[in-house]
């Protein structure tokens, strides 16, 4: 499966009232991937969401990635995105089996993710570029490191951080797959123009 396209991530505080019918309308719009990302200890409710968005993703044809959480993942037979604190991602991939989509968050460091490519990464993602809600404290990232990145791995490349329509198309330029995008998707007031959104990032993208 290729790689490339609108990669949308859920939270909580920002979807809340809103969760399942603003992540159709960026389904509606073309995504590629879909990051259930929820910090909460409510497990539960967690199994739940994730149960849904999986329904809602196989509906659209859109691949369901779980945030931190492979067992989760493992559960519900879909993907699974890891952080640096998450631990080797080589346990996750022999938990998942060899076809399942894993992510690995490499900051701002090429060394990290040649690290999670000998491990079996499918993606690996760069970030922040630029201010971000979601990540205020992370390290900024450089176009310099996608174009390093672009001639050392043969992996797609994910951005995230504070991306928009508006600041987007540099990171393509440079080379990046997968545009990961948390406020510049759900941020709207509106379910259409979520859809909009979806669909004028993909257009940037030419997918």
């Amino acid at each position: 499966m290729k790689l490339r396209g609108l990669y949308a991530i859920t939270d909580s505080q920002l979807l809340a009232g809103k969760f399942l019918s603003y992540v159709e309308a960026a389904l509606e719009g073309g995504v590629t991937l879909l990051q259930y990302r929820d910090k909460s200890s409510d497990e539960a409710r967690r199994l739940r969401e994730a149960e849904a968005l999986r329904d809602l993703c196989e509906r659209y044809k859109t691949q369901l990635i779980i945030n931190d959480d492979a067992e989760l993942a493992a559960r519900l037979n879909v993907g699974v995105h890891l952080g640096q604190t998450d631990g080797p991602l080589s346990p996750t991939r022999a938990l998942l089996g060899s076809k399942a989509i894993i992510g690995s968050t490499c900051h701002a460091q090429l060394e990290l993710a040649e690290q999670a490519a000998k491990e079996g990464a499918s993606y690996v993602a760069f970030g922040r570029f630029f201010n971000s809600n979601t990540k205020p404290g992370a390290p900024s990232c450089s176009l310099d490191l996608l174009d390093d990145a672009k001639r050392t791995l043969h992996l797609p490349i994910c951005a995230i951080g504070g991306i928009t329509l508006d600041n987007a198309a540099p990171l393509v330029a440079h080379g990046v797959d997968l545009l990961a995008v948390v406020h510049g998707l759900f941020g709207a007031d509106s379910s259409a123009e979520v859809t909009r959104r979806a669909r004028a990032f993909n257009e940037l993208l030419k997918v």
